[in-house]
């Protein structure tokens, strides 16, 4: 470099801060996806001593029943005058979709049985319920 040349500057890329921003997004990203994968209100599951599997909730219909007794399919919520309707609608072209229910602890069983007999007039058959394992703390905890 001679007196009175303008110094020639090399572009370097800090790669540590890139690092840093990374490694950040991706704690977010696993701290929140499984809050993203939960369908429907929020409800306070019933305990039972020994839930079996709940099975796979990517080929099955979610039907939740909320504390004040409103019915949702997945994360729409649904009046009770277009329940089968709306049903039939998510289940869409699956020659045997599955069916399970996410109730309140709270909701009185005539409440639960209500969901069910409307899914069975729907034409679906069988109902599966989800249950939490006895001792688990409720969502909001």
């Amino acid at each position: 470099m001679r007196l009175g040349e303008p110094a020639k500057m090399k572009a370097v890329i800090n790669i540590t801060p890139l690092v840093d921003v990374v490694l950040v997004l991706l704690i977010i990203f696993m701290v929140m996806a499984p809050q993203m994968m939960r369908k429907g209100p929020d409800v306070d599951l019933p305990g039972t001593a020994k839930p079996r599997e709940q099975g796979d909730e990517r080929a099955r219909i979610l039907v939740s029943v909320d504390g004040a007794g409103g019915l949702w399919i997945d994360d729409l919520a649904v009046t009770a005058d277009r329940f089968g309707d709306s049903l039939r609608a998510a289940a869409g072209d699956d020659p045997n979709p599955k069916v399970v229910i996410r109730a309140d602890a709270q909701l009185r069983f005539g409440e639960v049985r209500q969901a069910m007999v409307a899914i069975e007039e729907a034409g679906f058959q069988g109902v599966g319920l989800i249950a939490k394992p006895a001792g688990a703390r409720a969502q909001g905890d």
